[in-house]
């Protein structure tokens, strides 16, 4: 994965709006922040005061992210041991979050719904 450069901070409507773009994804309320949950498995947060989300990641991706580029991503404490890892909005390009989101959606995902994903694709 890599991150592309970009010429404006990615908003939280587009990041909303990429989350809930993914098949069955729906938005709850998690504690007092937005979740996206596919099949009620919650594969990324928004945080509208930090300006920050929150991706359920393989461990593998969590530890290329978070050595490449610490400034922007990071293990998030007690949760991070699980893959979830916090990404700061202001400096993520929007075609990358995407593919962080789908891999996040992936992550919990139930099987037959990524295989009609990918061939949907």
């Amino acid at each position: 994965m890599n991150k592309t450069q970009q010429n404006s901070p990615l908003g939280m409507a587009v990041a909303r709006a990429l989350a809930l773009s993914l098949p069955s994804s729906e938005e709850h309320d998690h504690f007092g922040s937005p979740s996206f949950r596919v099949k009620g498995k919650i594969f990324a947060t928004l945080s509208a005061q930090a300006a920050h989300s929150v991706l359920k990641l393989s461990l593998a991706d969590q530890a290329a992210l978070t050595a490449t580029d610490p400034a922007t991503f990071s293990s998030v404490p007690h949760w991070g041991r699980f893959g979830w890892t916090q990404v700061e909005l202001a400096d993520m390009d929007a075609d990358f979050f995407r593919q962080l989101l789908s891999t996040a959606w992936r992550q919990v995902a139930p099987k037959k719904l990524v295989v009609a994903y990918d061939q949907d694709a």
